[in-house]
């Protein structure tokens, strides 16, 4: 398949009972947050709205520096502790900045909230992000990523 990737953040694909991304970034920076935003696309969707005030009071900053045995390894625990955070905490990930990025080490800074129903409901359920068809690549314009989220 074919995509003008200056313009894509990430696109879906085709796959067998489970949904596969390609992921775009000019740097490993800009993948690594696509890929954040990608699985929240398939994730999260906003049900309702409250106040922003109120929001902001429940907002909190988290640091999360992960680790990995080469870039791929590090993109699918980055994506697994994203998925985690909703799932397994129940935090929200409003905005995901990331502080450094290396072939091996991650440390990213995310602004979360509260998963509340009356704000957000899950679209649809992510089981694993899996490293089945997983590739992590530079082009001659950034770097492109696949990967599989069994649903």
């Amino acid at each position: 398949m074919s995509y003008n990737r200056a313009m894509l953040k990430y696109a879906f694909f085709d796959h067998t009972a489970d949904i596969g991304v390609e992921i775009f970034g000019r740097t490993k920076k800009q993948l690594f947050a696509n890929a954040a935003e990608a699985l929240f696309d398939v994730l999260i969707e906003k049900s309702g709205h409250k106040s922003k005030a109120v929001r902001r009071a429940k907002e909190r900053l988290k640091i999360r520096t992960l680790d990995g045995m080469d870039l791929g390894d590090l993109l699918i625990n980055f994506l697994r502790e994203l998925l985690y955070l909703v799932t397994g905490a129940g935090w929200v990930v409003k905005d995901c900045t990331i502080l450094e990025c290396s072939n091996k080490r991650l440390v990213v800074q995310l602004l979360v909230e509260p998963f509340t129903n009356k704000v957000y409901s899950i679209k649809t359920e992510i089981k694993a992000v899996t490293y089945s068809g997983l590739s992590v690549t530079k082009n001659r314009i950034g770097w492109n990523a696949r990967v599989i989220f069994d649903v």
